[in-house]
């Protein structure tokens, strides 16, 4: 992408200015973003900013820090990507009400391109098999082995991996 995708503008907003504000709207709290070395930009202070020494392991890293970064007291935390143009509030929402309406004890994920994937929430009890990811692998096997809860989210095949795609997106 010639640069960190977190920092590409999409309707005047950095990606991962857009991921922060729709975690808020959604009623997350706290919301962590994890950044590389990178410079981050301006985003709300009630963000919580975590740097990912690891950056460059891939996804897995990012996922370690993030978890890593909960407060003692969090019960699940919801993990979503900057590359998912696709989800909003809403969407966030309605993964939250499951999880809510289901105990809270089950893995709830989007259901897109016949699988599962983020965003998803994992409650407090997968906490220890995140902080044991390695690599440029998520956390898609565990939403697998558990048979998740799924909210369908055709659009979350949507993402962001080449220069043009992010102009696709907008047209």
């Amino acid at each position: 992408m010639g640069g960190p995708k977190a920092l590409l503008m999409l309707e005047g907003e950095t990606l991962l200015q857009r991921a922060a504000r729709i975690a808020q709207a959604a009623g997350c709290e706290p919301v962590t973003a994890v950044v590389g070395s990178w410079e981050a930009g301006a985003l709300d202070p009630q963000v919580q900013l975590v740097r990912n020494a690891e950056a460059a392991e891939g996804m897995a890293s990012s996922i370690r820090a993030g978890v890593a970064a909960l407060p003692g007291s969090a019960s699940a935390v919801l993990i979503l990507a900057i590359d998912q143009p696709a989800v909003d509030a809403p969407l966030l929402r309605r993964l939250l009400q499951l999880h809510g309406s289901r105990d809270g004890t089950a893995p709830v994920a989007c259901a897109y391109q016949g699988s599962l994937g983020i965003p998803a929430i994992f409650p407090a009890r997968f906490f220890p098999e995140l902080l044991a990811l390695t690599g440029d692998r998520g956390a898609k096997p565990i939403l697998l082995r558990e048979n998740a809860l799924a909210i369908p989210f055709p659009e979350g095949a949507w993402d962001l991996d080449a220069p043009g795609d992010l102009t696709r997106f907008t047209r």
